[in-house]
């Protein structure tokens, strides 16, 4: 566990996971995501039929809203909050080299689905940045899905990895830079290994530790998620890029933690 305590500033975290949106049939939107997900990496598309018929088919299930008040539950707002406070440190001081003002984004907890000014937030979308409201929506349930299904970590660096993409794309959002490419996702990821850079030196991160992040980037490499899903690597539907290329793009930022360092992406 690494010891986020040591970071002195924390993000402010709104936590509306104490309210749960129901399906019918029982199944999460969580369990959604990894339909929609097997669905685009085998096809290059998701094929709606077949996640209907699984909503249909599943088993009744009641979700439970989460007690925001309960130990573990403080946990993870504590632990989001530590690791937003230090992407805001490392963004204001970084763009203010270029002279750039940096607003931090919004964060938002949640379960299942939330409003957002993105038509709406959901677990199948995974952990995601919303431009429109420049909000960071995550449902960290998502998490144990991934790493059953296509492996990884689902330890607190991973999430932190996870975290710091997401602030990578609100920083493309500050800088201009946004648009929806592979080269987009993998700036975010090298973003995120500046991140890790701005804190290596502050005695967070145990020997290792690091390897989490690298395994979570690896995890959710597009011919990684081919693979585990019994389809076949096609480079072609590609939308954030191979377990090589999220893993490089990571360690560029976290060996030389400049913006410049991802200007490549």
């Amino acid at each position: 566990m690494a010891e986020w305590n040591k970071i002195q500033s924390r993000g402010t975290i709104e936590d509306r996971r104490g309210s749960v949106a129901r399906m019918a049939g029982g199944v999460s939107l969580t369990t959604l995501a990894l339909f929609a997900l097997v669905s685009y990496a085998q096809t290059g598309t998701v094929d709606v039929g077949t996640i209907l018929e699984a909503v249909v088919n599943a088993p009744t299930a009641q979700s439970q809203p989460l007690d925001t008040e309960s130990p573990d539950a403080i946990a993870y707002r504590t632990f989001a909050s530590e690791v937003l406070g230090s992407t805001n440190d490392a963004w204001t001081q970084i763009l203010a080299a270029e002279r750039i003002r940096y607003t931090p984004p919004h964060f938002v907890l949640f379960r299942d689905a939330t409003d957002s000014a993105c038509g709406g937030a959901y677990s199948d979308a995974g952990p995601h940045y919303c431009p429109a409201d420049q909000t960071i929506y995550l449902d960290e349930t998502f998490f144990d899905e991934l790493y059953e299904r296509f492996g990884g970590s689902t330890g607190d660096v991973a999430q932190a990895y996870v975290i710091a993409h997401e602030v990578g794309h609100h920083v493309q959002e500050v800088l201009g830079l946004a648009d929806e490419s592979v080269q987009q996702e993998l700036q975010a990821d090298c973003f995120a290994g500046v991140w890790a850079y701005s804190i290596r030196d502050l005695g967070i991160f145990t020997p290792g530790e690091i390897q989490e992040a690298l395994d979570a980037a690896a995890a959710v490499g597009d011919d990684n998620i081919q693979k585990k899903s019994g389809a076949r690597v096609n480079p072609d539907t590609f939308t954030h890029g191979s377990s090589a290329q999220r893993v490089g793009a990571f360690k560029t930022g976290f060996a030389q933690g400049t913006l410049a360092a991802c200007e490549q992406f």
